[in-house]
């Protein structure tokens, strides 16, 4: 059975309970982060805590631990788990207390965190892609929190899948923001673009990373505004996550995108990626 932390203590998840009154379960009230980990190693841990700072700070949450507590304990939770790729969800609300929409005082809040396994991209993703459709994108105004409100993703995403699609790109005033649950580039002309920051898109890690490296590899990469139009007649698209990675899109709304196939620079890319994420995991297991 595996173990999770919660408020302290390292449990069996079957022994895991919060009370029905935690803010979290009554008004949403909280935030969460995804890290993926690789060989029992956290993966860009400092950049998911820094995240995890200023999902807390927009909803006025005092961070609970120091980083150098929340590496322990995390790494704790991943070897009480026997290591190897996972992907490590941790959630903070504010707490339990009687249901009253003001902000409770003095309270401690809920501090949750397990582990599921992480599979890598399967063949069938790497030869052909994924689908993807345009949606309106339904969401709040402040989707750079990592809120774990999620009710309007999920309406999202539902409505793709009911579609035949993977993922949802989300259009709001005629421009993309993300995917229900993803980032999203796009390429023309070898050049890569992905929407910049703000409100409107979560800051993603992986989607930081990708143009990091496409910088330091000579890839052509920008933060601009991709229109409808721009995304329609894209050469490629890809969605990034933590724990997906970079997923070619190769149809969009029931259309090829280009040839239908995965793009020469996604592969360049993912590779890219992949020497990068192996190059960490050496350094970090002979650190």
């Amino acid at each position: 059975m595996p173990t999770v932390y919660l408020n302290g203590k390292f449990i069996p998840a079957a022994d895991a309970c919060v009370s029905p009154l935690d803010r979290g379960f009554i008004f949403a009230d909280g935030v969460y982060e995804v890290i993926p980990v690789y060989h029992g190693l956290l993966f860009r841990l400092e950049d998911h805590l820094q995240r995890l700072d200023q999902s807390l700070a927009g909803i006025r949450l005092t961070q609970p631990l120091a980083h150098a507590q929340w590496k322990e304990m995390l790494s704790n939770l991943v070897d009480k788990n026997g290591g190897g790729d996972l992907s490590v969800y941790m959630q903070i609300t504010r707490g339990v207390a009687p249901r009253d929409h003001a902000f409770p005082i003095d309270i401690p809040p809920t501090i949750f965190a397990m582990v599921t396994p992480l599979k890598p991209l399967s063949p069938e993703i790497v030869q052909q892609g994924v689908t993807a459709v345009a949606l309106e994108d339904i969401r709040w105004k402040y989707c750079n929190i990592k809120s774990i409100a999620l009710l309007p993703n999920i309406l999202l995403r539902q409505q793709a899948i009911e579609n035949g699609a993977t993922e949802a790109i989300l259009i709001r005033d005629g421009k993309v923001t993300e995917g229900a649950a993803s980032n999203v580039f796009i390429v023309t002309d070898n050049r890569l673009t992905t929407p910049p920051k703000g409100p409107g898109i979560l800051p993603g890690i992986t989607r930081d990373l990708v143009l990091e490296l496409a910088n330091t590899h000579g890839i052509s990469a920008h933060e601009e505004e991709i229109s409808l139009t721009n995304l329609q007649n894209a050469d490629e698209i890809w969605l990034t996550s933590s724990t997906r990675e970079i997923i070619p899109v190769t149809s969009l709304d029931g259309k090829s995108v280009k040839s239908g196939q995965p793009g020469p620079l996604w592969i360049r890319v993912s590779q890219i990626y992949q020497q990068y994420k192996q190059d960490i995991i050496d350094h970090l297991e002979t650190a």
